[in-house]
């Protein structure tokens, strides 16, 4: 069975747990290691023979026009992260419709393809935010990808949300990130990202080969600043520190496994086909 794995396009102080100590205007005064992590992705899925889903970060694309034209060229799915990493719950409607038009319009001048994907920063799709389903379609997006029905996060979840993509009434399909359904009222992370290095890998590997039999395909994310061991260090609370660097030297070893044990194809296929 194949299923489906993508990358959120950001660097390490572009991240939600870091925003009480970052501030947005002082992006450009830091290291950007985006380039060099998102490379070392790439060379793992050529090892694997493995296309997948690139969410860009609309800030990153600017920046970096050619890791868009790379990751493009190899065969991967570019798609888009927004432009300014703000949650979509938190800007208004004129705000999130500039973001996101901003973004595809700037990917699709770079790799003269259109893009058809979309996800929300931290997954902040959440019932508060489902106004943001009708201006993604306006935009021209086909698909979004930015529900996490995780029973338990203090940012995203979407209760009654299962792991089948579906179309909303406008037509837009909606691809969740997926989870181990337990009971009624609780399902365990299954995405990956900072779950992936903070649970063991055999959590992983055994939940998802059990949804693959019983003929469910799971979708999983990473982020490149995850495999990156020696980036800086920022003084945030305990809760953030642990979310960020817990575990961070293993990321790489455990995807080469996830790559080793699990087939892969990127997110765009389910559009085609569903």
């Amino acid at each position: 069975m194949i299923n489906y794995l993508s990358f959120d396009i950001e660097d390490w102080f572009q991240v939600e747990n870091f925003k009480s100590h970052v501030s947005r205007k002082d992006w450009d005064n830091f290291e950007l290691r985006v380039v060099g992590n998102t490379r070392r992705i790439l060379a793992l899925l050529k090892t694997y023979n493995t296309k997948a889903t690139f969410f860009v970060l609309g800030w990153i694309a600017r920046k970096c026009p050619e890791l868009v034209k790379e990751i493009h060229q190899q065969g991967h799915e570019i798609a888009s992260h927004g432009f300014g990493h703000e949650l979509v719950y938190k800007q208004t409607v004129e705000e999130f419709e500039k973001d996101i038009r901003g973004s595809k319009e700037l990917l699709e001048s770079i790799i003269n393809q259109e893009v058809l994907g979309y996800r929300a920063p931290s997954f902040s799709i959440t019932k508060d935010s489902l106004w943001a389903i009708d201006i993604l379609k306006k935009a021209g997006f086909r698909y979004d990808s930015s529900i996490f029905p995780v029973s338990f996060h203090d940012r995203y979840g979407f209760e009654g949300m299962n792991n089948i993509p579906k179309r909303f009434e406008n037509g837009l399909l909606e691809i969740p990130i997926s989870t181990f359904k337990v009971s009624e009222r609780l399902r365990l992370p299954l995405g990956g990202g900072g779950y992936f290095r903070l649970f063991p890998y055999r959590y992983f590997k055994t939940l998802c080969n059990i949804l693959n039999k019983r003929g469910e395909r799971f979708v999983f994310y990473l982020h490149p600043w995850e495999l990156d061991a020696c980036q800086p260090r920022v003084k945030v609370p305990l809760l953030y520190r642990i979310r960020h660097y817990m575990n961070i030297k293993k990321t790489e070893t455990r995807l080469e496994k996830l790559l080793n044990d699990f087939r892969f194809q990127p997110l765009k296929n389910i559009e085609i086909t569903f």
